[in-house]
């Protein structure tokens, strides 16, 4: 009988420190398919782009609440403790203001999250500005463009590719990942870590409606909003995104680029388990989730946990709240943002409080 999913994962101690890749991955789905949107323009054979594979990830959390219901329940009750980690729809009113809204997202293009829930369309209609991380996503060519006028943030600028930085078993496990996805090593050996580790730890399947022209949430919701005639809003550049990503230690990227590399399909798992907790409003779950299924490794330091967590998590709320609160000040603004900001006490709910907004889910 083959083994579930969930044990191909390696569960071991669910609540040690978890693994490089769990940070990463969620980096990745803030920042990384923005820059999979730049580069898979000219990366992507058109035949492998025209062929979409079936997504086969598998959600993980049923069958362990059947065959570890201790486990399962250790991760609800971390998440139990997570400010507002319940919704991804909110409503955002102060007195004399027409009400705005914020909806967390994902950067995917799965239908089962442009779907969006309910009332979300309504609040999109009904808004006078639409406000996302980074308004340089509605022009691709621009976007790469913006990426390289910053070298430096993508790419190795002393000569190396990144087999120099790789053993020869890893180089070939990236290489592989990658021509499945329709990549060829040989034209992207020279970009960071970072990136490659977005190129293999997103499905297949998501690579290739990019490919094939489909929009990500926030970009499909924007996109609507130009042709309704609305005003867009960016709350962050590219180039301070592809920053956030650059700013962490490329020991830090190639660690997770090789942990990626050894999960291989079972990332598509991941992933999928991810897109099920989006869907169900359980946010707060998400990062206990994560760290029972990444597999944790000995001596490994907590120290990288709490620079991933400010560079990329605190410090980029901060920034989006005070960004958003001259717009908030108009009332009628509708903000789309990555699902992750949303939570805990230095969560954009929560700084958005603190600016005098009553803040409250429409649907948890």
């Amino acid at each position: 009988m083959n083994a579930h999913p969930f044990d191909r994962l390696r569960l071991r101690n669910p609540f040690s420190f978890a693994g490089d890749v769990t940070l990463w991955l969620i980096a990745a789905l803030h920042v990384a398919l923005l820059v999979v949107t730049a580069f898979v323009l000219f990366s992507v054979s058109p035949a492998r782009a025209g062929e979409p594979p079936a997504c086969t990830g598998e959600d993980l959390l049923p069958a362990l609440q059947k065959t570890d219901p201790a486990t399962y329940d250790k991760i609800v009750a971390e998440a139990a403790k997570t400010p507002n980690g319940k919704g991804i729809f909110w409503k955002i009113e102060k007195a004399g203001l027409s009400p705005s809204y914020l909806l967390g997202t994902m950067h995917v293009t799965d239908p089962r999250v442009l779907a969006m829930p309910t009332g979300a369309s309504e609040a999109v209609a009904d808004a006078s500005t639409i406000v996302i991380e980074s308004d340089e996503i509605l022009d691709e060519k621009k976007a790469a463009a913006a990426m390289l006028m910053h070298p430096e943030l993508t790419m190795f600028m002393d000569g190396s590719t990144i087999r120099d930085h790789l053993s020869a078993e890893d180089a070939e496990k990236l290489e592989t990942g990658l021509k499945a996805r329709g990549l060829a090593l040989a034209a992207v050996a020279r970009m960071k870590p970072w990136i490659l580790s977005s190129f293999v730890a997103l499905p297949a399947c998501e690579i290739s409606r990019k490919a094939a022209g489909a929009s990500f949430l926030d970009k499909h919701i924007a996109e609507n909003a130009i042709k309704a005639g609305k005003k867009v809003v960016g709350l962050e550049t590219l180039a301070e995104q592809l920053q956030a990503m650059a700013d962490l230690p490329v020991e830090f990227h190639l660690q997770a680029l090789i942990e990626t590399l050894e999960l291989g399909d079972k990332m598509d798992d991941v992933v999928e388990s991810m897109t099920a907790l989006y869907l169900a409003g359980d946010t707060g779950m998400t990062m206990p989730m994560l760290e029972a299924v990444a597999p944790s490794k000995p001596g490994q330091d907590e120290s990288a946990y709490a620079a991933f967590e400010k560079r990329i998590v605190t410090d980029r709320n901060k920034i989006m709240a005070e960004r958003a609160a001259p717009l908030l000040a108009d009332g009628k603004v509708f903000i789309a943002v990555g699902a992750l900001h949303l939570p805990g006490e230095q969560g954009l709910i929560e700084l958005l409080r603190k600016q005098g907004f009553t803040v409250s889910a429409v649907n948890g």
